[in-house]
Parts: structure tokens; sequence; C-alpha cells
């Protein structure tokens, strides 16, 4: 062994990436490279990190995110990156901005709007359209260096927009000349770098007008003919979100099956309980297992827990925002509108109001209050059915509207209530430990750069590392390491990491597994235009390492700005 490396980690328990048991060893980095793992001799480096007592890992691989918009404007796509994030694939659900003519850059805004809850204004300060066609968008990207490297989907949104206009708005039927040009641009998209193509099929994905997106209704021929300018290519999977109605269950999986099938090609989609039909998600997963054993890649892609709304005064929404009088003082500062709250008359005029009839997210406020309880500090993510503000209000008999708003005014106004949208029904963890003991699932829909005012889940790695592979013991350390590296890498297609081996791609993890978790969640004001977002810090990353450089230490950036855009035909 020479002394060519340029960054030694020293001493830690190798956790590879592969499943294999965990040993002690070494890792020797040479520039963006793996250079050695396990016993390195007499390697010498400028740089070592001493890894005793901690677990070396391959750096983390987020299959579900959407910083389409903040890595155009951004260098740290935090979340992801303080929770071992390195590459993250975005542009899922069938959202983004490329390809995009400039008299449709609203209706786009409009709907990354209501489908991923990222403020108008925001995109409109933060996005600077330096592109139309796909390509030329990827080529914004590579301007910008940044902390982890990012993967792109081509989002069947845009394209649809792109290709048939207002038509696609309407959610009018694709003639045969529209399927051609899309299946042509995609093919152009997967060859300038694209990972595959993102397309969503469920009602929930809507503008804030109330506008369904325009890829719903969309047939089999246009996603097949999209799937096949794929398969030209030669490159790329499908990432889908359904709500699995239409013409029914089966029948929808089976559109699934022959697109995929048809070109060749692998698809991922998002499963998650659902209230309304509790048990339905076992059938996903029935299908998707009889998918593979007939030698089809049709994974479901699973959060590790419920994925929950946070509902507080400082972010997007709370159980009152609806309601006229709150609207009233919405826009005071936190401490003046607190204050305002605790004023008996202002009480009495919000709690009689109705939250319902004029709110913009109508959803929210029908949510049941047995479904809504104190988050805390710190944070609880695993509540108890009598915990809940409804169980709360019985007990002190009082209404649950007023156990709800005194939690909105604890710490000064800094407190969420915590709802469970899925993964919850038992109010236990059932169904989420269900999906992660399947192999075929992968772990993800941490939605990283998305919902930025209610929803905080990109910390999912750090929630499965402390909670399942620590906390409860329930999956081995080296099961749920590869669940966030070799796993998630090989169902993007990402060949050169995932793994410590010699010749991998230098991403590397140093963690404390002892005292991996997270802060509590808090709101900052740092987006475009002064745009706010929900932010949650991790605790027990010793170091983390993106293309040999570390980029953070003990949780703070070093400066180091590796990332790049990754092209999938590259």
């Amino acid at each position: 062994m020479t002394s060519e490396a340029t960054l030694i980690i020293r001493g830690g328990t190798i956790v590879d990436g592969t499943g294999a048991a965990a040993y002690e060893g070494d890792v020797a980095l040479a520039g963006d490279r793996i250079l050695a793992v396990g016993d390195i001799g007499s390697t010498k480096a400028a740089e070592e990190i001493d890894a005793k007592g901690k677990i070396v890992t391959p750096g983390f691989v987020d299959i579900h995110t959407h910083y389409d918009g903040q890595a155009v404007w951004d260098r740290h796509m935090a979340p992801s990156a303080w929770h071992g994030v390195t590459t993250a694939v975005m542009g899922n659900c069938g959202v983004g901005f490329a390809p995009c003519k400039p008299a449709d850059r609203e209706k786009l805004v409009e709907l990354m709007e209501g489908v991923e809850d990222i403020p108008g204004p925001v995109m409109h300060e933060g996005l600077n359209w330096q592109w139309e066609s796909f390509g030329e968008y990827l080529d914004t990207l590579d301007r910008l260096p940044r902390d982890i490297d990012l993967c792109t989907l081509l989002p069947h949104a845009a394209l649809r927009v792109y290709v048939m206009g207002e038509r696609a708005i309407q959610h009018e039927q694709a003639n045969q000349g529209d399927i051609a040009k899309m299946r042509e641009l995609t093919r152009d998209a997967i060859q300038a770098g694209a990972f595959g193509f993102s397309t969503s099929r469920t009602i929930s994905h809507k503008t804030l007008a109330g506008d369904l997106t325009p890829t719903l209704r969309a047939h089999e021929d246009e996603l097949t003919g999209i799937a096949m300018g794929m398969k030209e290519a030669g490159s790329g999977f499908l990432e889908i979100v359904s709500d699995w109605n239409e013409p029914s269950p089966e029948g929808e999986f089976a559109v699934l099956r022959r697109v995929v099938e048809k070109s060749g090609r692998t698809a991922v989609f998002s499963l998650t309980q659902r209230h309304d039909r509790p048990d339905f998600w076992r059938d996903l997963m029935r299908m998707s297992n009889e998918a593979k054993a007939d030698g089809l890649s049709i994974r479901p892609v699973a959060a590790p827990r419920p994925i929950g709304i946070l509902l507080g005064l400082e972010g997007s929404q709370n159980p009152f925002s609806g309601t006229k009088t709150y609207r009233s003082i919405a826009h005071l500062p936190l401490e003046k509108r607190v204050a305002a709250m605790r004023d008996p008359e202002v009480r009495a005029k919000i709690l009689a109001d109705d939250p319902i009839k004029e709110s913009t997210f109508p959803l929210i406020h029908r949510i049941s209050f047995s479904k809504m309880f104190r988050l805390g500090s710190p944070a609880n993510y695993e509540p108890q059915r009598d915990q809940s503000i409804a169980a709360v209000a019985e007990r002190e008999g009082r209404t649950a509207q007023e156990v709800a708003y005194d939690m909105l005014l604890e710490r000064d106004g800094k407190a969420f209530i915590y709802t469970p949208l899925v993964n919850f029904v038992n109010y236990d963890m059932s169904a989420p430990e269900a999906m992660m003991a399947d192999p075929n699932v992968i772990m993800g829909l941490g939605d990283g750069g998305a919902h930025v005012g209610f929803i905080l889940d990109a910390g999912f790695p750090t929630w499965l590392m402390s909670y399942w592979g620590r906390d409860r013991s329930r999956f081995p350390m080296e099961d749920v390491i590869r669940r966030l590296t070799s796993d998630t890498a090989g169902a993007a297609g990402l060949s050169d990491r995932g793994v410590l081996k010699a010749g991998k791609k230098a991403d590397v993890n140093v963690i404390d597994w002892d005292s991996v978790g997270f802060s509590d969640p808090y709101v900052t004001f740092d987006l475009p235009a002064g745009g706010k977002r929900l932010l949650q810090k991790s605790k027990g990353y010793a170091a983390t390492i993106a293309a040999g450089e570390v980029t953070y230490r003990d949780g703070s950036p070093t400066g180091a700005l590796p990332g790049r855009v990754v092209r999938g035909q590259r």
C-alpha cells in the first residue's frame, strides 16, 4: 500500500453498506475515491479522523426529495445534508421546473406551491429561469457547487404542460403527436442526465386554487410512450405516486406492470397506510412482491414512521389559521400575535369562528382532534391514544379547540401540534415496522426541500438509525445502514456509491451510534423573499464526507462544497 491517501478515517467500526457484519478497521480516501478499506497498512495522509468508538458508513442516498427549487439558489441542501445524506434524488411526484416555456413558468410555480408547500414568492425570487429544456436546467444546476450531489428526475407535469400547454391543465387526453413528442423529450432528458421520470396520479396533488395536477388522468398509452423514451435512451426508472383508484387498485397496478414490462425499466412507488383504507398497503406490497417474483422491479418506497404535519403559529398552518379572526392577526410578528391571542376577547372570537369556511387548506382543518398531539420537547413522534388533544379535553372537561389553542401558545408560541397523516391508524408504529421488515421496500419519502411550512421529515435517516436500529433494536445496524446506502443507490441506478469499497465514491459518514438523534424542530426565515421554513438539526454525526472532502463536522458546515449534479447517462 502506497501513501497516496488524502484522508484517513482511523479505528472506526466499519459498516460497509452491503449488510455484511461490522468490523474494526480504517478507511483511506484518495481524492474523490475510496482507496482502501479495512487493513490499510502503513498508509499515511495529511488529514486523519479518529473514529474510535464510532461507526463508519457510506454517505446516505435519499431517493425521494424535492430540492428542485432550492438547488437553484442554495449551496446547502439543508436539512438533508445535516442527516448524513450525500446524494439526493429530486424531481419526484411529477413536479419540477423543466422543461418549461417562459409562458408556463407561473403554472409550474403554482403547482409546486400547492403540491409541495413551497411559497410562490420564494420561487419567484429564487428561480433565475436560465433554462427551457431539461438539459439546460441541469446545466444551470451545474454552475452552483453545493454540499451534496443531486440526481434529477424528469417531472411529468412539466413535460406535459411543455408539450400540450393549456390542454394539459384541462386534463385532455394526449394524442399520438403529443405522446411522440413526450417520448422524444424524455429520451433527450435521459441522454442529458436525467435519472428517470416521475408522475403523480393522486387527487391530493393540486394547486392552491384547487386545480388538480395535470398528470392525474394521463392514460396508459401516454405513460408507455414516455417509458419507451427511457428505453430508447437505455437508462432511467419510473417514480409514481397514486391513489390506486382508477380503474381499480389492481387495475392501476396492472397498468404500471405493463408499462414496466414493455419498457424494460424499473419503477418505484409511494407506499403509505391511509386512514380511509387502513389495510390496502398490504395489497400493494403483495402485488409488488408478485412482480418481483415475475422478474419485474416495482418497489415500494415507504417512510420509517408516520408522515405528520407540524401545526404551529410559526408554521404555515395551525388549527385556527382558517378563521377570520386569526387571519386578521396572522401578519403580526410572533410575539405580538401571541399577545393578541392571550387577550380573552380575541381568544373567544377565534374559538367561535369557522376554521374551514375560508381556509386555503381545508383538509387540515377537517382533521380530527383525536389525531392531534402535543409534539413536546424533545419531540415525541410516537404519542399514545390517550395523549391526543381530544382525550386531554375529555379528561379536563374542556373543548378540544380550547386545548389546542393553549398548546399553540406554549413556549411563547413556538410549540407544535403533531398530526400524523398516514401510518398511524392504530396509534402505534406497527405499519411502518411491517413495511421496513420487507426487504423489497425502500426507505424514503422524507420530502427534503418540500412542505417547508408544515412537514419536516427529511431526518428519516436519523430516525431509522436511532429508533429502529438502536432504541428498539428491531433491525440490525448493518441492515439499517444498507437501507440508507447501497439499497437506495441501487434503486436509483447509482453504481458508483453506497458501499465502502476501493474505487467507489468517497462519500462517508462517521457517526456516534449511541448519541445519534434530533434536536427540536424550529422555524427560520432564510428562504428567498424572506420565506420561512421548518428545520431540524441532527445529533451524533461526527463527520460527513462528500467526494473526499469533509463537509460537516459535528453538525456544522466546514465550507467545503464538493457536491455536483450527477448525470445518469454519464
